[in-house]
C-alpha cells in the first residue's frame, strides 16, 4: 500500500449568534473583515467565524484517510505547506510508516528554524491523517494502534467564558445541567473580578463541580501568585496559562507557589519543545493539543509527561471535530490522563461535516472501536465548506 494523493483542503464555517453575543462581552476590534483582537491585551487574533484546514490523503488501494492541520487562522498557509513541501515526501510512501514520515518531514526543515508554528501543523494534519489509514487498513481504531486502551470512556469538562458575573453564573448553572462534572472559565479580568466570579459560580453549582480558570498568559510571575491563592480559597482545580508563553521559568515559579496545579503548554507541538517545561516542572498539568502535536508526536509527549509522573489534559481549541477526534484517541491511549476540554456549544458547528463522530454524554466520551480516528466525513459537505 502506498499514499497515492495529498489534498488539502481549507474550510470555513459561520458561527452563530450565540457567538456574536459572547464577543459583546469581550475587548476585541476588527481586524480586516474576517478577525478580531483584544484591544486591551496581548492575547491571540480570533475569526469571527471558524476556520482549519482538512488533509485528505487517499491510498493506491482505495482507502482515505483524514486529519486536520490545525489553522484557526490564515488556513490557507497551512494548506500552502502541505501542497509545496510535505506531499513531495509523502506521496508514494507507505502510510504504515508514519512516525518515520512526521520525522522524514521535520527534519526538512528543522535546520531552517520551522520546528513549531503552521510548519508542524501541517505535520499534523498529515500524520493524523496517516494513523486513520493505517486504522481503516487493519480494521482498529488508533488508540489500539498506540498501545491500547486505558480506559472505556473520558470525561471532559465544559470551557466558555464571559465578564459579567451573573451570566457566567448563569452559564455555569445551565452546563451542569448538561451534566458536566467540571468547568473552565476564560477571564481575562483583574484578580479581584475574576475571584469574584468564581466566588459566585462556586457558590451556584457547590464542591462536588470541578472549577479551572483559564487567564491567556496575562498576568506577571507575582500577579499570578496572589491570583492563583485567591483561587484557592474557592478550591478551583487548575490555573491555566498563567503567563507568557515563553516563560517556562516564570510558569514553574507559579507551580512551586500554589498548591493547586497550574495547566498549560497548547502552544508547544513537538516532544523537544515540552521536554524543558517538563524537566523544569514548568507545569503540574501538561495541556498538549493534538491538534498541534500530532498523533505520533502527542504519544511521545505523553510518554515525557508519564516519565515525570505528571497528569495529561489535552487540550481542545478552535480545533474540529478531526482534531478532536485525534485528541480522543491519544487521551484512550495515555496512562496519565486526567481530563479533555470541550466546547459544548460549538460542537454542532465543529462537527457538522461529519455523519459519525465522537459524541459527548452527561461529560463523558465513550470509546469505541470504530476503525482509524472513529470519524466518517461527508465529503459532500466539505466540498461545500471549501475556500
Amino acid at each position: 500500500m502506498k499514499i497515492a494523493k495529498i489534498e488539502a483542503i481549507p474550510i470555513k464555517l459561520a458561527r452563530g449568534s450565540e457567538h456574536d453575543e459572547n464577543r459583546r462581552t469581550k475587548d476585541l476590534i476588527d481586524v480586516g473583515s474576517d478577525y478580531v483582537i483584544s484591544s486591551g491585551s496581548w492575547t491571540s487574533i480570533y475569526p469571527k467565524h471558524m476556520e482549519t484546514t482538512l488533509v485528505r490523503i487517499e491510498t493506491d488501494t482505495g482507502i482515505v484517510g483524514w486529519g486536520e492541520a490545525f489553522s484557526p487562522v490564515a488556513r490557507r498557509t497551512t494548506a500552502t505547506i502541505i501542497e509545496d513541501i510535505c506531499d513531495l515526501l509523502v506521496t508514494g510512501q507507505d502510510p504504515h510508516d508514519v512516525e518515520y514520515l512526521w520525522y522524514r518531514t521535520y527534519s526538512a526543515m528543522r535546520e531552517r528554524g520551522h520546528g513549531t508554528g503552521f510548519y508542524i501543523d501541517a505535520l499534523s494534519g498529515i500524520d493524523q491523517a496517516l494513523w486513520d489509514i493505517r486504522g481503516k487498513a487493519l480494521g482498529l481504531p488508533v488508540h489500539k494502534l498506540l498501545g491500547g486502551r486505558y480506559r472505556d470512556k473520558l470525561r471532559v469538562y465544559a470551557g466558555f467564558a464571559g465578564t459579567d458575573r451573573d451570566q457566567v453564573v448563569k452559564r455555569a448553572e445551565e452546563l451542569v445541567g448538561y451534566g458536566y462534572t467540571a468547568l473552565k472559565l476564560h477571564l481575562r479580568q483583574p484578580n479581584p473580578e475574576i475571584i469574584d466570579i468564581v466566588a459566585g459560580v462556586r457558590e451556584k453549582v457547590g464542591p462536588a463541580i470541578d472549577l479551572m480558570v483559564d487567564v491567556h498568559t496575562t498576568r506577571e510571575v507575582a500577579e499570578a501568585i496572589l491570583l492563583g491563592r485567591g483561587l484557592e480559597k474557592h478550591g478551583v482545580r487548575w490555573l491555566e496559562a498563567p503567563v507568557a508563553p515563553e516563560d517556562v521559568n516564570g510558569h514553574a515559579e507559579v507551580a512551586r507557589a500554589l498548591d493547586m496545579q497550574v495547566a498549560s503548554g497548547e502552544w508547544l507541538r513537538t516532544a523537544y519543545e515540552w521536554a524543558p517545561w517538563i524537566e523544569k516542572r514548568g507545569v503540574d498539568c501538561p495541556m498538549p493539543d493534538i491538534g498541534r502535536t500530532g498523533i505520533s508526536e502527542g504519544k511521545r509527549i505523553a510518554a515525557l509527561c508519564d516519565a515525570a509522573n505528571l497528569p495529561v489534559a489535552p487540550h481542545i481549541g478552535a480545533g474540529c471535530i478531526l482534531a478532536i477526534a485525534a485528541a480522543v484517541q491519544v487521551s484512550a491511549a495515555m496512562p496519565r490522563f486526567q481530563i479533555l476540554e470541550h466546547g459544548h456549544h460549538a460542537m454542532a458547528l465543529k462537527s457538522s461535516f461529519a455523519k459519525v463522530h465522537p459524541e459527548v454524554k452527561d461529560g463523558y466520551i465513550t470509546i469505541d472501536d470504530r476503525p482509524g480516528l472513529g470519524v466518517e466525513i461527508d465529503e459532500d459537505k466539505v466540498r461545500q465548506l471549501a475556500g
